[in-house]
Protein backbone atom coordinates (compact mmCIF):
# COMPACT_ATOMS: atom_id res chain seq x y z
CA UNK A 1 0.00 0.00 0.00
CA UNK A 2 1.42 3.14 -0.84
CA UNK A 3 2.21 5.67 2.09
CA UNK A 4 1.43 9.29 0.67
CA UNK A 5 3.57 12.42 2.77
CA UNK A 6 3.79 15.87 2.76
CA UNK A 7 6.70 16.88 0.48
CA UNK A 8 8.95 18.53 3.11
CA UNK A 9 8.09 15.45 5.55
CA UNK A 10 9.13 12.88 2.94
CA UNK A 11 12.03 15.00 2.48
CA UNK A 12 13.24 15.02 5.45
CA UNK A 13 12.92 11.27 6.16
CA UNK A 14 15.09 10.94 3.41
CA UNK A 15 17.47 12.82 4.83
CA UNK A 16 16.96 11.48 8.27
CA UNK A 17 17.39 8.03 7.02
CA UNK A 18 20.50 8.77 5.10
CA UNK A 19 22.02 10.40 7.74
CA UNK A 20 21.13 7.21 9.87
CA UNK A 21 22.38 5.17 6.93
CA UNK A 22 25.62 6.99 6.34
CA UNK A 23 26.78 6.90 10.00
CA UNK A 24 26.18 3.23 10.68
CA UNK A 25 27.88 2.00 6.87
CA UNK A 26 29.78 5.26 5.90
CA UNK A 27 28.89 7.71 2.92
CA UNK A 28 30.41 5.62 0.92
CA UNK A 29 29.12 2.39 1.49
CA UNK A 30 25.14 4.02 1.27
CA UNK A 31 23.76 4.03 -2.06
CA UNK A 32 20.57 6.19 -2.61
CA UNK A 33 19.08 2.29 -3.11
CA UNK A 34 19.84 1.81 0.46
CA UNK A 35 18.10 4.68 1.71
CA UNK A 36 15.09 4.06 -0.52
CA UNK A 37 14.97 0.56 0.45
CA UNK A 38 15.20 1.62 4.41
CA UNK A 39 12.36 3.68 3.77
CA UNK A 40 10.59 1.31 2.10
CA UNK A 41 9.82 3.90 -1.20
CA UNK A 42 11.33 3.77 -4.93
CA UNK A 43 14.72 4.62 -5.97
CA UNK A 44 13.13 7.08 -7.90
CA UNK A 45 11.31 9.23 -4.92
CA UNK A 46 14.88 9.90 -3.61
CA UNK A 47 16.03 11.94 -6.73
CA UNK A 48 12.77 13.34 -6.97
CA UNK A 49 13.94 15.45 -3.47
CA UNK A 50 17.61 14.64 -4.52
CA UNK A 51 19.65 14.99 -7.63
CA UNK A 52 22.36 12.67 -6.31
CA UNK A 53 23.77 11.73 -2.80
CA UNK A 54 25.64 14.39 -2.62
CA UNK A 55 22.97 16.42 -2.66
CA UNK A 56 21.90 15.02 -0.31
CA UNK A 57 24.76 14.96 2.04
CA UNK A 58 25.29 18.96 1.10
CA UNK A 59 21.46 19.11 2.18
CA UNK A 60 22.47 17.39 5.54
CA UNK A 61 25.31 19.83 5.68
CA UNK A 62 23.06 22.55 5.40
CA UNK A 63 20.67 21.60 7.89
CA UNK A 64 22.85 20.67 10.96
CA UNK A 65 24.88 24.18 10.50
CA UNK A 66 21.73 26.37 11.00
CA UNK A 67 20.81 23.76 14.13
CA UNK A 68 24.28 24.40 15.23
CA UNK A 69 24.26 28.11 14.44
CA UNK A 70 20.68 28.63 15.86
CA UNK A 71 22.34 27.47 19.44
CA UNK A 72 25.15 29.93 18.78
CA UNK A 73 22.47 33.07 18.21
CA UNK A 74 20.57 31.91 21.32
CA UNK A 75 23.59 32.30 23.75
CA UNK A 76 24.01 36.00 22.80
CA UNK A 77 20.74 38.05 23.24
CA UNK A 78 21.57 40.47 25.85
CA UNK A 79 22.86 43.86 24.32
CA UNK A 80 24.17 44.96 27.70
CA UNK A 81 27.07 42.64 28.01
CA UNK A 82 30.78 43.63 26.80
CA UNK A 83 32.23 42.19 23.95
CA UNK A 84 34.21 40.63 26.65
CA UNK A 85 31.55 39.30 28.80
CA UNK A 86 30.47 37.50 25.51
CA UNK A 87 33.70 35.83 24.85
CA UNK A 88 34.54 34.86 28.06
CA UNK A 89 31.19 33.18 28.57
CA UNK A 90 31.12 31.52 25.07
CA UNK A 91 31.52 27.71 24.49
CA UNK A 92 34.17 26.33 22.27
CA UNK A 93 31.01 23.96 20.69
CA UNK A 94 26.96 23.67 20.85
CA UNK A 95 27.00 20.14 19.96
CA UNK A 96 25.69 17.49 22.16
CA UNK A 97 26.72 14.01 21.78
CA UNK A 98 23.60 12.65 21.40
CA UNK A 99 21.80 14.98 19.08
CA UNK A 100 19.99 13.73 15.96
CA UNK A 101 23.48 13.55 13.24
CA UNK A 102 26.34 14.14 16.06
CA UNK A 103 27.77 10.76 14.98
CA UNK A 104 27.86 11.17 11.25
CA UNK A 105 29.91 14.13 11.35
CA UNK A 106 32.06 13.33 14.32
CA UNK A 107 32.57 9.53 13.75
CA UNK A 108 36.31 8.38 13.37
CA UNK A 109 35.57 7.16 9.74
CA UNK A 110 33.89 10.68 9.31
CA UNK A 111 36.61 13.20 9.80
CA UNK A 112 35.87 14.97 6.52
CA UNK A 113 31.93 15.48 6.54
CA UNK A 114 33.16 16.93 10.04
CA UNK A 115 35.59 19.30 8.23
CA UNK A 116 32.97 20.19 5.62
CA UNK A 117 30.53 20.97 8.70
CA UNK A 118 32.66 22.91 10.60
CA UNK A 119 33.09 25.34 7.31
CA UNK A 120 29.67 25.46 7.01
CA UNK A 121 29.35 26.54 10.56
CA UNK A 122 32.12 29.54 10.02
CA UNK A 123 30.43 30.45 6.93
CA UNK A 124 27.09 31.25 8.86
CA UNK A 125 28.83 32.66 12.23
CA UNK A 126 30.44 35.34 10.38
CA UNK A 127 27.50 37.42 10.18
CA UNK A 128 26.72 36.91 13.42
CA UNK A 129 30.10 37.84 14.76
CA UNK A 130 30.01 40.74 12.51
CA UNK A 131 26.90 42.34 14.39
CA UNK A 132 28.64 41.85 17.80
CA UNK A 133 31.97 43.72 16.83
CA UNK A 134 29.63 46.22 15.32
CA UNK A 135 27.96 46.45 18.27
CA UNK A 136 31.11 47.05 20.45
CA UNK A 137 32.75 49.16 17.71
CA UNK A 138 29.54 51.64 18.13
CA UNK A 139 29.92 51.16 22.12
CA UNK A 140 33.22 52.16 22.00
CA UNK A 141 34.88 48.89 23.17
CA UNK A 142 36.71 48.09 20.15
CA UNK A 143 38.85 50.65 18.17
CA UNK A 144 39.08 49.22 14.33
CA UNK A 145 37.24 49.90 10.77
CA UNK A 146 37.25 46.77 9.49
CA UNK A 147 34.39 45.04 11.35
CA UNK A 148 34.43 42.30 8.59
CA UNK A 149 37.99 40.87 8.37
CA UNK A 150 37.93 41.05 12.31
CA UNK A 151 34.82 39.22 12.09
CA UNK A 152 36.33 36.54 9.62
CA UNK A 153 39.65 36.21 11.53
CA UNK A 154 37.75 35.65 15.01
CA UNK A 155 35.54 33.07 13.21
CA UNK A 156 37.81 30.94 10.89
CA UNK A 157 41.23 31.41 13.35
CA UNK A 158 39.44 28.91 15.65
CA UNK A 159 39.30 25.92 13.47
CA UNK A 160 43.09 24.74 14.18
CA UNK A 161 42.17 24.40 18.05
CA UNK A 162 38.75 23.50 17.62
CA UNK A 163 39.81 20.31 15.47
CA UNK A 164 42.88 19.81 17.25
CA UNK A 165 42.43 16.13 18.71
CA UNK A 166 44.96 17.27 21.47
CA UNK A 167 43.18 19.72 23.43
CA UNK A 168 40.20 18.65 25.68
CA UNK A 169 36.81 21.20 25.13
CA UNK A 170 37.82 23.12 28.32
CA UNK A 171 41.62 23.77 27.29
CA UNK A 172 39.86 24.87 23.90
CA UNK A 173 38.12 27.22 25.32
CA UNK A 174 40.36 28.55 27.54
CA UNK A 175 42.83 29.00 24.15
CA UNK A 176 40.33 30.78 22.33
CA UNK A 177 38.77 33.38 25.03
CA UNK A 178 42.67 34.46 25.89
CA UNK A 179 43.81 34.94 22.41
CA UNK A 180 40.54 36.66 21.16
CA UNK A 181 40.50 38.87 24.17
CA UNK A 182 44.41 39.86 23.44
CA UNK A 183 43.95 39.85 19.38
CA UNK A 184 40.73 42.27 20.10
CA UNK A 185 42.53 44.49 22.74
CA UNK A 186 39.49 43.66 25.08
Amino acid sequence: MRVTKEPEVRKQEILDTALKLFGENGYEKTSISDIAKAIGIAQGLCYRYFPSKEALFDSAIEQYADVLLEQFAGIEKNKYKTLRQVIEGMPATVEERDKKYYSVFHGEENKKFHDQLSLKVCEKLVPLVEELLLCARQKGEIQFDDIQTAAVFCVYGQLGILLSDDLTEEDKSKRIREFLIFALRL
